[in-house]
């Protein structure tokens, strides 16, 4: 656990955080207005079959759904928590674009009629800087944005020049303090260099490496969103899909950007799978999230990773220090493209994981009494 606030703290601002939430392609076919089913992959060509591939395994998919369907236990947990500020990884265009972007296999598409997906869940911020918002080209990212604006969710990562792309989400927390949300993609994650936003441009903020030197470039970056009480929070899509390892660079490059950007939160994602969170500084750093929401539950492949299973991230810090008060996490698993809480045998299989791969952080998860999870540290 986090050490306590310093004497005086009055305000305590909880987080909402997941992996990729890719709410496009099989789940887009089931909700209220599905999208084009036609793809351009190498494997199937209609979205409409990983619906059936996840029904071969799970069972039917009663279609269409209502928004709150694919949401499932986790608007339990959001009642029960009532988090602050909730901030997902969208990782999907939402559009109605069908200039999809050549030569890269896989196109994600949310209609954007299914918007109140995400508006009934009250997500507040939408990080795009990933692999899959401009997979239906300019005229996608364009829509995305316009959409998500329309809808009053804000959007940070992405946006029609480097300027939009590299700009702060900022939410007001009444009485309490503010969150700044800063997000950025690395090749690392499978981000083709030419998504980058430019000055005449639009895309996504692409980090040139993870050096020094460009943390130190991000520090100065954010100067103006480091104020008193307000929580910064930087998201990266940076890494491989499957392996529990993490490369040197990443850890410099987090540690860095809590030493010399004042950044609160590190919150990683790309894995398929939960990976190690360090305590440093008394600062959580999301190597992985892991998947929170996808179409890939009738695809093989990887089983050893459990890549259904996932966790909702609750990190409670203090609005003063920026310090970590508590980190409460809630297992889950997807089924029929919906969002249900984990078996206990399942939570246990989470835990181990996060304190087998902590090790070397000195963090180590403990499983509550609900079958719930919390990390504690060195």
């Amino acid at each position: 656990m986090a050490s306590e606030p310093v004497a005086g703290s009055s305000a305590r601002i909880t987080l909402f955080l997941c992996g990729d939430a890719m709410t496009g392609r099989g789940v887009d076919q089931i909700l209220s207005h599905p999208s084009d089913p036609r793809l351009h992959e190498p494997v199937l060509k209609n979205a409409r079959g990983y619906v059936e591939l996840a029904e071969a395994r799970g069972g039917p998919i009663e279609r269409p759904v209502d928004a709150a369907y694919i949401w499932g236990d986790a608007l339990a947990e959001f009642a029960r928590v009532s988090p602050d500020v909730k901030i997902i990884n969208l990782e999907t265009a939402v559009t109605t674009s069908s200039e999809y972007w050549p030569g890269k296999g896989i196109h994600y598409r949310m209609h954007p009629s299914n918007v109140p997906c995400l508006t009934m869940a009250g997500i507040d911020v939408c990080v795009l800087a990933n692999n899959h918002v401009l997979d239906w080209g300019y005229a996608g990212l364009r829509e995305t944005l316009e959409t998500l604006q329309r809808a009053g969710i804000k959007t940070a990562g992405a946006g029609r020049d480097a300027v939009e792309a590299a700009a702060p989400a900022l939410v007001e927390v009444a009485d309490k303090g503010r969150v700044a949300v800063v997000a950025l993609g690395s090749e690392t994650s499978g981000i083709p260099p030419a998504w980058a936003a430019s000055a005449t441009t639009p895309g996504i903020n692409l980090l040139p490496d993870l050096s020094p030197r460009t943390a130190r470039a991000l520090a100065r970056a954010m100067q103006a969103v480091r104020r008193p009480r307000t929580i910064v929070v930087v998201s990266l899509h940076w890494g491989e899909n499957w392996g529990y390892r993490i490369p040197r660079s990443q850890q410099a490059f987090a540690r860095m950007l809590i030493d010399e950007a004042g950044v609160d939160v590190v919150h990683g994602h790309s894995s398929h799978h939960p990976k190690a969170i360090e305590l440093y500084r008394d600062r959580p750093i999301f190597y992985g999230c892991g998947d929170f929401l996808t179409d890939y539950e009738g695809i093989g492949g990887h089983e050893a990773f459990r890549g259904e299973l996932g966790l909702m991230y609750f990190p409670t810090l203090d609005v003063l220090t920026g310090r970590l008060v508590h980190l409460a996490m809630t297992p889950t698993r997807v089924a029929r493209f919906r969002v249900t809480r984990a078996l206990p045998e399942e939570a246990q299989w989470l835990g181990d994981v996060l304190t087998r791969e902590g090790q070397r952080f000195g963090t180590r998860a403990s499983l509550t009494e609900d079958h719930g999870l919390t990390l504690r540290g060195p």
